[in-house]
């Protein structure tokens, strides 16, 4: 039996309302699921850059890290099979991580650690998000655009380790590593198997990767970047995590739109299984990506490094561990992630009740701090 959730609808909707004057955002959009049924859909404002053309149902938008939820589900599937295990070694699947090395305070030294799957999940591996890293200038001069999402992840292992994996939290380029991981252990290109495997079993029909420049796809809302509150301009439709036109970021890579994305939301709210009633994942293997990861220096960091105060964070989401560390009513077990251009997905599975909520901004940490918390609140308490 699942726990209500008495939602303010009201209140919620004068909440997205007020976002946009308040801090200039041009547009936002949020469903909210409960059991397989959409219980609330709001939208508001405008999606084209001189901010008169209505933002529609089926906008896309670029979802940078909302990425990763999918990612991980993927990952996921094939622990469940047997065809991974999140204690193999990075290396059974890509030998370029075989000998790494580390950055110590006495100079760069091989590592004592082994790089493990589940230290990518948990962004403990020691990776960071250095897109100019010598690796992939090195790959790009090579193969230019048509380098792949293996060749460039294996080039990352050409940098030193920030920290012996497993000791730390950094949040990093893991996931794409883990996206060649699901090709290699698949046999199939990442966007293969996530058609195949999570997007068509749940209905999901307007999700695909992006390439570096996006102009001119169809129903694309303009990206925004954030200055100041009330300053936000339109920016090139940009995204710089799709390093070549043949890569695939498992990390930052999608374009999607609000109704695709509730529906996975919904299906791991439910335990895993979609509103069709297919199935991507068991219910105990949704409970394995709410477990914490991170012991307690790694907790320091995402507290500190991402301000996320009362989480821990498990396969790739974080998870809402401590309510009374920020004065929450909210439950404890709320799981999700977000994205860099503002958006957010959380999920609670005692209740079967998720939201997702898009907007086009980047570069505004506010909503991470202020918009999301708040959001969790009035649709998990009010």
């Amino acid at each position: 039996m699942y726990e209500s959730v008495t939602m303010n609808a009201d209140k919620l909707t004068q909440y997205l309302d007020s976002l946009l004057p308040t801090y200039g955002i041009p547009s936002v959009d949020c469903i909210v699921y409960k059991n397989h049924k959409e219980i609330y859909r709001h939208m508001a404002g405008t999606s084209d850059a001189e901010r008169t053309v209505p933002v529609k149902a089926d906008q896309k938008y670029l979802m940078f890290s909302m990425t990763k939820v999918m990612t991980m589900t993927a990952v996921m599937q094939l622990v469940e099979q047997g065809k991974i295990s999140l204690e193999d070694e990075v290396s059974k699947y890509l030998p370029a991580y075989k000998n790494l090395k580390v950055e110590t305070e006495s100079g760069v030294k091989d590592a004592s650690n082994v790089l493990k799957i589940k230290h990518l999940v948990s962004m403990q591996s020691g990776l960071d998000y250095d897109l100019e890293r010598p690796g992939i200038k090195r790959v790009l001069a090579e193969k230019g655009m048509k380098a792949t999402t293996r060749e460039i992840v294996d080039s990352f292992a050409e940098s030193p380790l920030k920290f012996e994996p497993g000791t730390r939290f950094l949040y990093s380029l893991s996931h794409d590593v883990a996206a060649a991981i699901v090709e290699v252990a698949s046999g199939l290109k990442f966007s293969e198997y996530m058609t195949k495997n999570v997007w068509e079993p749940l209905g999901i029909k307007n999700t695909f990767f992006a390439r570096p420049m996006n102009d001119g796809v169809e129903g694309l809302a303009q990206q925004n970047m954030f200055y100041d509150i009330k300053d936000i301009r339109v920016m090139e439709q940009s995204c710089c995590y799709q390093i070549s036109e043949a890569y695939e970021s498992g990390g930052a890579g999608l374009i999607s739109c609000t109704e695709d994305y509730a529906r996975l939301a919904d299906a791991l709210a439910c335990g895993g299984i979609g509103a069709d009633g297919n199935r991507i994942l068991k219910p105990e293997t949704v409970e394995i990506i709410k477990q914490n990861l991170l012991g307690e220096a790694s907790l320091k960091d995402i507290r500190e490094s991402m301000g996320r105060v009362g989480y821990g964070y498990g396969v790739g989401m974080q998870i809402f561990m401590d309510p009374e560390a920020v004065g929450s009513k909210a439950p404890a077990g709320i799981f999700g992630w977000d994205g860099a251009a503002g958006s957010a997905v959380q999920m609670d599975t005692a209740s079967a009740t998720s939201f997702v909520f898009i907007m086009h901004v980047r570069n505004m940490g506010l909503v991470y701090s202020d918009v999301h918390p708040k959001l969790r609140d009035i649709i998990f308490t009010e």
